[in-house]
């Protein structure tokens, strides 16, 4: 049974196993160092409560291993942006394909929306089906491309926007919610 939480800082060593093939072997992450379990305690603490950081397990108990991760971050720095957050998602190997990913998405899209953002921004380095397929299950829409907008391995790749709109945009919009208020919300 597959068990979506937020994530512990005991769970960094784990995460940072999932995200170093993305980032050593393949062009899905622009980083070329893998982060290790102290820098990805660091980036979770970095959230400050605001943002969540969701974990998929393979039990209920704090015992199951980690098949993959998924997280919002801040968008841009400028305050109008407030209410719009960029989300990532990465699973290991063996999770992949068998709706690991659909389930954490669906958790993490649930309590942005329970938060009370109104736009969720997915970045996708291209081409990648799977993460287009992902995303668009879930409920983004292609937004856009930037064309050779990275360089690695020796070769330039376009990044593309998908959106999804969490809630309606209102005027004034409410405040947003820390999610350390909110915890993981399951629709």
């Amino acid at each position: 049974m597959i068990a979506i939480r937020a994530a512990e800082p005991t769970d960094a060593a784990a995460i940072a196993a999932i995200y170093a093939p993305f980032v050593l072997s393949g062009t899905v992450s622009f980083e070329s160092e893998a982060p290790d379990a102290r820098a990805m305690r660091g980036r979770m603490a970095a959230s400050d409560g605001l943002y969540p950081w969701l974990v998929a397990t393979n039990g209920d108990s704090e015992g199951g291993g980690v098949l993959g991760y998924a997280y919002a971050s801040r968008f841009r720095d400028r305050p109008a942006y407030h209410w719009t957050t960029e989300t990532s998602i990465y699973l290991a190997g063996d999770a992949q394909q068998r709706g690991v990913g659909r389930l954490l998405y669906e958790a993490l899209l649930d309590t942005l929306r329970a938060q009370g953002f109104i736009q969720a921004i997915g970045t996708i380095a291209l081409p990648n089906d799977a993460s287009i397929k992902l995303h668009e299950q879930v409920g983004f829409r292609r937004a856009g491309v930037i064309r050779e907008a990275g360089f690695k391995f020796g070769r330039w790749i376009d990044i593309g926007f998908w959106q999804c709109e969490l809630a309606d945009a209102a005027s004034p919009p409410r405040p947003v919610r820390p999610f350390s208020e909110i915890g993981v919300v399951r629709d």
